[in-house]
């Protein structure tokens, strides 16, 4: 049997708006840029304006207030009758605040890494038009670091498929040679050893002006990369030196110029593959020591100045004059002054986030100082006191989600350098005078002492233990071996040199 019944419950629902503002909140410096000159692209009524001083967000209440100095019922009205007698209005067409790309979208305006290699093949001679598309298909699908991770198999289906050519797979492969022989030498390689034979072999065959040491030293690299390379990856100098018959002295040499090489060919480009290019940190904050006080502030570029350009704004009081003086516009008069008055509603939203964005912002970053003063009074490291998001949520009054997106891809600059907001951030443990250090402290006096360690006998992870034992700080032997690879070092297998 059917029936009715009522229930209550409590949602929660973000207005497209706040939405908007939490991913302004989150972007870095560069997107914000971005940001704010598509916006400016899409609103004619908003405009950058010339900024009067640099030490802190513009203020727009004169601004607001020149505009509602006409009667703001009124202008309602207006703009009512717009949306009554245009079905299709402005909200509901593709300039709505919702349509924008979501953070990390953005890509840098530089050349891309494919177009850099397409830009070598057009100085290339192929047998056949066929050859020219292959080459193309096979730089396509280089990854960030130039190596080419697809079978030729899989290559040779991708052109059935997308040019209904249909290519041997050995064929593929001979094209490949012509594409490794571009720069940066050891492209296109498929795995690492590959990847440093075709720079050795590049500087061996280009060696003519190479004198006799080094030559020698760049034929024993490559074949120790070539014949031995399990030996090399594993560090067996040893085994090494009894196989190929050489002197120490010898072996280090070939081993230097191995480690010369670049492991990742496309990284000194600036744009990497498939079109992506790389960033530059750039500083949203300084923090800087002045006779003795903490200075923050803000970086220029994080507080773009804009306003709302005045003849719009004379446009809108002009509408509003003769609809006073006449009792009624036109439907051209009325769309006009509706999508004006639009356009300017969102153009002050828009300055009154980005001033929201602003506060914020040095609101999170003020806690962050305060909270570890006495690393950015120093720039020591071990100074760093453990910190979680909680603690700056707290004097801030804001929500761990809101810290959370402020400090996301943020860097601040210090007299000690620059540093992304995320390293001050760890937790925390007690050492052996029962004061509570950052994690961060820990790591550093690792790092210390992996680099003061005897490379011919580098310490384990249990001798690394002990030594931290020593300096006071006991961990478990696992977390010993967490923060070594947090700290990007290897295993001391790995870390043992000649």
């Amino acid at each position: 049997m059917l029936g009715q019944s009522l229930k209550q419950s409590q949602l929660q629902k973000l207005s497209p708006r706040q939405i908007q503002l939490m991913q302004l909140m989150q972007l870095p410096l560069y997107e914000l840029e971005q940001r704010v000159k598509e916006e400016l692209e899409r609103n004619p009524t908003l405009e950058e304006g010339i900024p009067d001083s640099l030490d802190g967000p513009a203020d727009h209440d004169a601004q607001e207030a020149e505009a509602g100095k006409e009667d703001p019922f009124e202008m309602e009205e207006l703009f009512q009758q717009y949306i009554e007698d245009d079905p299709t209005n402005y909200q509901q067409n593709g300039n709505s605040d919702d349509t924008y790309d979501a953070p990390g979208s953005y890509t840098a305006d530089e050349n891309s890494f494919f177009e850099y290699l397409e830009g070598q093949l057009a100085n290339l001679e192929f047998e056949t038009p066929l050859d020219r598309t292959i080459a193309l298909q096979i730089i396509g699908n280089l990854d960030d670091d130039g190596y080419l991770q697809r079978l030729p198999s899989a290559i040779a289906d991708d052109l059935l498929i997308n040019y209904d050519i249909e290519v041997e797979p050995r064929r593929i492969r001979e094209v490949l040679k012509v594409v490794q022989s571009l720069e940066p030498p050891g492209l296109a390689a498929r795995n690492l050893r590959e990847c440093l034979l075709l720079q050795l072999n590049s500087k061996i065959d280009n060696g003519d002006q190479l004198d006799d040491h080094l030559f020698a030293d760049l034929v024993l690299a490559q074949t120790i990369i070539r014949d031995y390379f399990d030996l090399f990856s594993k560090k067996h100098y040893e085994k090494l030196r009894d196989k190929l018959e050489v002197e120490e002295d010898e072996l280090r040499d070939a081993l230097n110029e191995i480690l010369k090489l670049n492991p990742k060919p496309a990284s000194g480009l600036s744009g990497r593959a498939g079109g992506r290019a790389a960033r530059v940190v750039v500083p949203d904050f300084l923090v800087t020591v002045v006779d003795g006080e903490l200075r923050l502030s803000l970086t220029a570029r994080n507080a773009p100045d804009l306003k709302i350009n005045d003849y719009y704004q004379q446009q809108l009081a002009e509408y509003r004059r003769k609809q006073k003086e006449s009792g009624a516009l036109t439907t051209a008069q009325k769309q006009a002054a509706g999508f004006i008055r639009q356009n300017i509603d969102s153009a002050n939203w828009f300055i009154e986030a980005i001033q929201q964005r602003q506060q914020t912002l040095y609101s999170v970053m003020h806690a962050i100082v305060r909270y570890q003063e006495q690393f950015f009074r120093t720039g020591d490291l071990k100074t760093l006191r453990p910190m979680i998001l909680k603690d700056i949520a707290g004097p801030t009054e804001l929500d761990i989600s809101t810290v959370s997106r402020v400090v996301n891809s943020k860097f601040v600059q210090t007299d000690f350098g620059t540093f992304s907001l995320r390293e001050f951030f760890s937790e925390g443990m007690t050492n052996d005078d029962g004061e509570e250090v950052s994690t961060t402290q820990v790591k550093k006096v690792l790092a210390e002492i992996i680099s003061a360690e005897d490379k011919r006998k580098p310490l384990n992870d249990s001798k690394l233990q002990r030594a931290l034992k020593d300096a006071g700080y006991e961990i478990a032997r696992r977390t010993v071996a967490k923060y070594r690879e947090q700290l990007g070092l290897p295993v001391a297998r790995l870390r043992k040199e000649l």
